[in-house]
């Protein structure tokens, strides 16, 4: 079986590692070199169990942070809102660590082991597909055709695999950009940033930090509301003047990292809704190709990692390419339109500033009588896969 992956990001890549040895598989990736973004993000267990399910554990463990608990508080008053234990109590619930990395050096893993089997060809952008009852064929640009058994579109959230399926239709500006910076954790004061995934809420906006590389870098993302800024590369530097007026008057934390950023990063925050369907005959979709996710509830790796393993699960399963792809939509379309839902939710919440303490409390009381509080409310999302 020959199986094409227009696409070199996480979700892809963890497809071509899940399909090495078993088809012959060929990343197209349009970029003439795979860059490496200097961002952090956080895999939950969900996704860290699949990776050591593929072998990756040793490496990522290595690569790694791994936090003691989320921990969300008002800016304005500090008040803790919610603390969610990880560490050694997320290993013992849920069977895998709750991890965070920084992009590149996940990024390298993961190309290092999916090239010990695929072929990844830099500069091969597609422009279009085409397919019969038996082949499916990519046209790159310049002409050239690639035919396979199986396409799937793993180039994000502009993909050209989607807009030939499903049709163009253009991605929803959310009102939203996100700044992004990394700072050496010797370049702030000793035990100001504690070893938590940090979620600061106020109006309008919230802040996130936590540390990558094993504690060396601290990774932050800032969301702030308004039309200001629509670019939405994450290439582009923006300034650190207008960062700190943000985040002005924001707590010790937040202002310290500002401060100390070597330089600032900015990117529009850009959405699509939920597809119906992400399969159509012998192509399909995996990560933001199919469920772009905004930052504020940290899945959107974790769910491609999710799709890149389920969809070579299926494919090497023994049913038809069709069938296979079918089944593949079924199993993960509920679970990552739900996950879609509640990143847009946090978005909101996240930006109620006051109002949200009251939020957070009656929702934590509600969780308590029924039930459903504490590390059992994650259970459906961190506990995926788990046997």
């Amino acid at each position: 079986m020959r199986i094409v992956l227009a696409g070199a990001g996480i979700g892809g890549l963890t497809a071509a590692i899940a399909l090495a040895g078993r088809a012959e598989v060929v990343v197209l990736e349009q970029a003439a070199a795979l860059s490496e973004v200097g961002a952090g993000l956080q895999l939950g267990p969900n996704a860290t169990r699949v990776l050591q399910r593929l072998g990756l554990g040793e490496g990522l463990d290595a690569i790694g942070f791994e936090p003691e608990a989320i921990v969300v508080r008002d800016a304005a008053s500090g008040a803790q809102m919610l603390r969610q234990p990880l560490g050694d109590a997320a290993r013992a619930r849920w069977g895998a660590p709750y991890l965070h990395v920084h992009r590149s050096d996940l990024q390298r893993l993961l190309r290092g082991r999916a090239m010990q089997t695929a072929e990844l060809r830099l500069g091969a952008r597609v422009e279009g597909l085409e397919q019969d009852a038996g082949r499916v064929s990519l046209r790159l640009a310049g002409g050239e055709t690639v035919k396979a058994d199986a396409v799937i579109g793993c180039d994000g959230l502009r993909s050209v695999v989607r807009a030939a399926l499903f049709g163009a239709g253009r991605p929803r500006f959310t009102g939203m950009s996100a700044w992004r910076g990394t700072v050496a954790a010797d370049q702030l004061p000793a035990g100001l940033v504690p070893p938590v995934a940090a979620i600061w809420t106020g109006r309008g906006r919230h802040f996130v930090h936590y540390y990558v590389r094993g504690g060396a870098l601290v990774n932050f993302v800032g969301v702030v509301e308004g039309a200001d800024w629509t670019a939405e590369s994450w290439t582009e530097q923006g300034d650190k003047a207008d960062l700190a007026r943000d985040f002005a008057g924001w707590p010790a934390p937040v202002a310290a990292l500002i401060a100390a950023v070597p330089e600032a990063w900015r990117w529009a925050l850009f959405d699509r809704p939920p597809l119906a369907a992400w399969s159509r005959g012998r192509a399909t979709l995996l990560g933001d190709a199919a469920h772009p996710m905004l930052p504020s509830f940290a899945q959107g790796a974790s769910q491609a990692i999710e799709d890149g393993e389920a969809v070579a699960r299926h494919l090497l399963g023994g049913a038809d390419v069709v069938a296979a792809l079918a089944a593949y939509q079924d199993e993960r379309l509920a679970r990552t339109t739900r996950v879609q839902a509640l990143s847009r939710r946090n978005a909101r919440l996240f930006h109620l500033g006051q109002a949200a303490r009251v939020l957070f409390a009656g929702e934590a009381a509600v969780a308590r009588l029924t039930g459903s509080d504490g590390p059992a409310r994650f259970d459906w999302l961190y506990g995926y896969g788990r046997t």
